[in-house]
């Protein structure tokens, strides 16, 4: 695939080595001519020192031959303006790093309809979704955000207690806009029908609004309400911090974030409002003794420095924390903590690199859709209704779906829902499906325009 990425900070390094050895052309454009010459000599791809929002220099990197345009370098304006003129100059699929203050914006302003661009994101806010998984579900079952964070899906192991075993998907009272899109029994899943049954250790993937799902998956967990809460610490109030700890404001636990800055204790105090703020150093064990880190269920260190982010915890596990999870820069390392740092108390490393080369493969495809998960036997699809489809100006009931597809998103500019059946698709609407393998092809023609 012929791919330019623009900007060769940490991210579009990192993502210019990963996708080089799996022999995808490359061209990279960098503005730092000493660290252009260095790359020059070290990747396989072709490196121009220049300007990404200059239409020479998109020229001189091949923009008219290529299929992915990646814009990663560390400013906003040059990002989503070289982006644009990609876009504009007939590149398919064009994908762009943002600061993640303006990704917060996307429900006050369509960035991504204004300047044409396919995908935004932010890597702080993907490292921190990463890390707030393991706190959202403990059990590690999946956790995923779609159409910008609007909507997301759980999975939840079915409880012995739980009132709704024995029921027909229609006989649940699932809330108004949750979807039950995939049961798994043993190790066969489906997708399943308003007739199938739900049994008791049952895993079951639901789609929905964040704070809908949640009671909707402690009432198939057989859980009470009014439960202990989690009590999570977190160290660090930079952009990887605060995003963690404002996410984490609509789960059910307290969120107490150490900082040692003055101002930005300040700032985070302001901006969060369900968030306990403490102007202190997480690297001196006295000062987490004092605040009595060993008793919190979470211990995450955010901070920029990883050999920092690995002592706090190491210390806090020693104070007695029962999970501690990290952000490690340099992938390799994550991985290596991640596959052996439990000996040490830390359950998960997450890299920021990684963390974006996996948003970024989902689009190295040459088809109209987009798989953002794969699951055993069904995918859960990305596309957008094309203007002369058969779908096009229908109600959802009115459609002829495949069985073993259930729609779960739908993103309008900036409205997101899950679609009900009155609901009218049209011409450039995003959908979100779960989708078995038997049933794609079908479900694939109904939205080709």
């Amino acid at each position: 695939m012929n791919i330019i990425i623009v900007g060769a900070g940490e991210i579009g390094r990192h993502l210019a080595m990963s996708l080089a050895k799996e022999s995808h052309r490359i061209s990279l454009i960098e503005a730092d001519k000493a660290l252009a010459e260095e790359l020059d000599a070290m990747l396989d791809a072709k490196v121009i020192h220049g300007d990404g929002t200059s239409v020479t220099d998109l020229a001189d990197a091949d923009v008219g031959e290529c299929e992915l345009f990646l814009a990663m370098s560390s400013s906003n304006t040059t990002n989503m303006m070289s982006a644009s003129m990609a876009k504009s100059m007939g590149v398919a699929k064009v994908v762009s790093r943002v600061h993640p203050s303006l990704q917060r914006e996307e429900w006050l302003f369509d960035f991504r309809g204004h300047f044409g661009v396919d995908h935004i994101f932010s890597s702080e806010r993907l490292t921190a979704i990463e890390l707030a998984k393991f706190v959202r579900n403990p059990d590690s079952l999946v956790v995923e955000e779609l159409a910008r964070g609007r909507i997301e899906l759980q999975q939840v192991r079915v409880g012995g207690n739980s009132h709704e075993i024995g029921k027909t998907l229609r006989e649940i009272s699932a809330p108004q806009g949750v979807r039950m899109a995939m049961i798994t029994r043993g190790e066969k899943s489906l997708v399943p029908t308003a007739a199938s049954v739900i049994e008791d250790g049952d895993l079951v993937t639901i789609f929905g609004e964040p704070r809908k799902l949640r009671d909707f998956a402690e009432k198939l967990q057989g859980k009470r309400k009014g439960g202990e809460k989690l009590r999570v610490v977190i160290f660090g109030g930079n952009e990887y911090g605060f995003s963690l700890a404002q996410m984490l404001e609509s789960v059910d636990c307290t969120v107490r974030v150490f900082e040692q800055d003055p101002e930005v204790c300040a700032r985070l105090a302001d901006r969060l409002t369900n968030a306990t703020i403490i102007n202190a150093d997480a690297t001196v064990s006295a000062q987490l003794e004092e605040e009595q880190v060993g008793d919190a269920d979470f211990f995450i260190s955010t901070s920029i420095d990883d050999e920092d982010n690995v002592m706090s915890c190491l210390q806090a596990h020693t104070l007695g924390t029962k999970n501690c999870l990290t952000i490690i820069h340099r992938a390799d390392y994550a991985a290596a903590i991640s596959a052996s740092g439990h000996h040490l108390g830390i359950r998960a490393a997450i890299s920021p690199r990684e963390a974006t080369r996996r948003e970024i493969q989902r689009f190295i495809t040459s088809d109209s859709h987009h798989i953002l998960k794969k699951f055993d036997g069904i995918d859960l699809v990305e596309l957008r209704v094309g203007k002369g489809s058969i779908a096009a100006g229908h109600m959802v009931k009115e459609i002829e779906w495949p069985p073993g597809t259930v729609l779960v998103g739908k993103l309008r500019g900036l409205h997101a829902e899950v679609p009900g059946p009155d609901e009218v698709l049209l011409g450039g609407d995003h959908l979100y499906a779960m989708v078995s393998k038997d049933a794609l092809k079908r479900f694939l023609k109904l939205l080709a325009a």
